[in-house]
């Protein structure tokens, strides 16, 4: 059995007295409370991740790179700034596995939801695919549409490791899609990526055979193009924390 609000014995509304001294019913603190709560777990945040905040991201024992200091202060500006100074536009985490990009974006997602009240919703690039390319199966109920559309109405989405799946035309198009949609819905995305923000330079396989492959190979350059006008790019470098103070290990 769910505890009972002492402040309002369990009525959701409690009487408060104004300065000109009439009374008047105002919605219980629980009440925002029990919001804050529904709209966490309405966000569909990993298990992996639900410990992850801005106050708690950090590197004990293995020094921090300053590009990881100040994408953590990045993100909590964006939060205070959130949603008057960001005027639509979200944040671009890029950087090498392990620097913290999924985190930072997992802790402004979590606080914009505590601080602010924000309907946000948290997705994996490479599962949020395969949802979608299922919908297809005759057998499955659900449509793509039932799919994609709590990935365009949330008012932040976080979208994890663009770029990871395999590119095909219809993983372009899908992600055109998505990325469009919001872009003309002038909703703030914030998105993690381990391709570097750059140009592909060059197209064919043997080009990319040659260097390293970009965002721009991954997901087309004319949706990373779009990207530069709907974030803002923050790089991060440094080592991989997770093969350090994560590695696995039995009690």
């Amino acid at each position: 059995m769910s505890e009972v609000c002492p402040k309002c014995d369990g009525m959701g509304m409690r009487v408060v007295r104004q300065k000109n001294g009439t009374q008047a019913a105002e919605a219980c603190e629980c009440q925002f409370e029990r919001r804050r709560r529904q709209l966490l777990v309405r966000a569909g945040i990993p298990r992996r991740y639900e410990h992850c905040s801005l106050e708690n991201y950090k590197f004990d024992g293995q020094g921090i790179d300053r590009s990881q200091t100040m994408a953590a202060q990045r993100a909590r500006q964006f939060v205070d700034n959130y949603p008057v100074g960001t005027d639509g536009q979200g944040l671009l985490f890029t950087g090498s596995i392990g620097v913290g990009k999924t985190h930072l974006s997992v802790g402004i997602l979590q606080a914009l939801i505590v601080e602010k009240g924000v309907h946000g919703l948290f997705c994996d690039y490479r599962e949020l695919l395969k949802e979608i390319q299922n919908s297809y199966n005759p057998q499955v109920s659900t449509t793509e549409l039932e799919i994609l559309r709590p990935v365009f109405d949330a008012e932040v989405l976080v979208i994890d490791e663009l770029g990871a799946a395999k590119p095909t035309d219809w993983v372009w198009d899908t992600v055109a899609h998505i990325l469009n949609t919001r872009y003309n819905d002038k909703r703030t995305t914030i998105i993690t990526t381990n391709y570097a923000d750059q140009s592909p330079g060059g197209t064919g396989a043997a080009n990319r055979a040659m260097r390293e492959e970009t965002l721009g190979d991954r997901i087309g350059e004319r949706m990373r193009s779009r990207l530069a006008e709907m974030c803002v790019v923050v790089e991060m470098t440094g080592s991989d924390f997770r093969r350090g103070e994560r590695r696995a290990r039995f009690a």
